[in-house]
């Protein structure tokens, strides 16, 4: 009897062991479960900070991948960037070619074509050459340089636009003191504000893109490397952000259109005390076509800032984009020479003398040949 007990403990003991055992060991596999999933959740992590970190390029995603419409858009922006640098270096050289036309008004309005010419140069080529190679990629240095340079020529435009407001504010609000106000040397100070402030605005932006190390995302909701949508993909601190962009909203765009608006205030007010229709036609007339320009630039700018601002498609704001950067660089030669007699006739004496030169060369060229 006392064997039997003691063999019936033994086994009991055996069973008790096994289950210990046992539950020693799933204890065991779920710490191991547990590591497991901790480790894979941080090397998870882990590559997920080093993909928004470690940002070698961008894609530009403005317009429509559809095949069918690659070679529309090729061709349109093609044709437009020919027109836009061929017309504004035709006011360039008509102005210079000129005696006439060596005015502060006209000095202000061939910077402003520079202008034109680099905006439109800083971005178009990059979208000609991603139709016709079916590329989206830009790179990091590439989309720092394009933001930089589109600032600094969008910022020249803007701030030159002003400029020239206050060149007609002088010219009909106080025409005697005109020619003593607006002197060479003053409007060679203006022109050199205006790319000072340009560039310090563009050294902004660039140091704040430089400090990011961290970036949401690599698509860029634009043909070109808008700062706007720039800014939007890094991981700033939204109160870094917010007071940076009020910053740059105020001193460059708050403070230039006050001025310009002040001025042609000024100027309404003193044409509407000229008596005769005439006269108020004539005052008019002389600050018409840069009211006109004013309009569509502001105009775009605004379109661009509430595309961005209300999160339309990637095609719509990329469209409201191409106005502001292209479409308006593009009529101002238009505007310019149409609205303007002296721009006409220059334009005009210019064609005709290269016209001419160009027969005369051609004349020469075939009595040499035929004498040889």
């Amino acid at each position: 009897m006392n064997s039997k007990n003691h063999i019936g403990i033994c086994k009991h003991g055996e069973q008790k062991s096994e289950f210990y055992v046992k539950i020693l060991h799933l204890g065991i596999q779920q710490q191991e479960a547990e590591i497991t999933v901790g480790s894979s959740r941080r090397n998870a992590g882990y590559i997920e900070t080093q993909n928004l970190t470690r940002v070698s390029e961008f894609h530009l995603l403005g317009f429509s991948e559809d095949p069918d419409l690659q070679p529309l858009i090729f061709v349109l922006f093609l044709f437009m960037y020919l027109v836009t640098v061929l017309g504004n270096l035709l006011i360039i050289l008509a102005v210079t070619s000129d005696s006439h036309l060596h005015t502060p008004m006209y000095f202000f309005l061939c910077n402003l074509s520079l202008a034109d010419v680099g905006l439109t140069s800083t971005t178009v080529p990059k979208v000609i050459v991603d139709v016709h190679t079916h590329s989206t990629v830009i790179s990091y240095v590439g989309c720092l340089t394009q933001m930089s340079f589109s600032i600094t020529f969008g910022c020249m435009d803007d701030l030159l636009l002003t400029v020239m407001a206050y060149d007609r504010f002088v010219a009909i609000c106080h025409p005697l003191h005109y020619q003593v106000i607006m002197n060479p040397h003053c409007c060679g100070f203006l022109v050199l504000v205006s790319v000072v402030a340009s560039l310090l605005h563009s050294l902004l932006h660039s140091l704040m893109v430089l400090q990011v190390t961290c970036f949401k995302d690599v698509d860029i909701s634009s043909f070109f490397c808008d700062p706007s949508q720039l800014l939007n993909l890094t991981c700033l601190d939204t109160i870094i952000h917010d007071i940076f962009v009020c910053f740059v909203g105020v001193v460059y765009a708050f403070l230039p259109m006050s001025a310009l608006f002040f001025s042609y205030y000024k100027i309404v007010s003193s044409i509407l005390r000229v008596p005769s229709a005439g006269g108020k036609y004539k005052a008019f007339s002389t600050c018409g076509s840069h009211l006109t320009v004013v309009c569509l630039f502001y105009g775009a700018g605004l379109g661009v800032y509430l595309s961005s601002t209300f999160s339309l498609s990637p095609q719509q704001g990329a469209w409201a984009s191409v106005v502001y950067t292209l479409v308006t660089p593009m009529l101002n030669p238009f505007i310019y020479s149409l609205r303007n007699r002296d721009i006409k006739r220059a334009i005009w004496r210019l064609l005709s003398n290269t016209v001419s030169v160009l027969c005369i060369w051609s004349a020469g060229w075939k009595s040499s040949k035929t004498e040889y």
